[in-house]
């Protein structure tokens, strides 16, 4: 069941960027993942919506930047300097988990997340 809607499918060549959307509502944390076929879903970043605290992935850290507008219900995933392993299909996510409401831990399990969007296709070309 689709539950979240995420944008900004595309094609770019290496060292491009592209900038993803995911229609949202309010939960504890949101998450970026991304999953190629044959593989487990990936964690790539997560924002904490009350105070809009970011994490990352190591895999992307410095590259991707997360963030969140309240008030148009809307969080976004900055990709840039993009490399053909960055391909896949990217989800938005969310959870309610009240574990990590204060501190540096926070989610990156997907089986932490409750809701999810249909997914969108990144693709990195050399």
């Amino acid at each position: 069941q689709v539950q979240l809607a995420e944008s900004g499918a595309g094609l770019v060549q290496t060292g491009g960027s592209l900038k993803l959307s995911c229609a949202a509502f309010g939960r504890t944390f949101m998450g970026w993942f991304r999953q190629v076929s044959g593989k487990e879903r990936e964690f790539v970043a997560a924002i904490r919506w009350t105070d809009g605290i970011t994490y990352y992935a190591d895999s992307v850290k410095g590259r991707f930047t997360m963030s969140r507008d309240s008030a148009k219900n809307t969080v976004y995933l900055q990709m840039n300097s993009l490399k053909p392993e960055d391909t896949a299909v990217y989800y938005c996510a969310t959870t309610n988990s009240r574990s990590y409401l204060s501190g540096s831990a926070y989610p990156k399990d997907p089986r932490e997340y409750a809701y999810w969007g249909q997914g969108t296709q990144v693709t990195v070309s050399a």
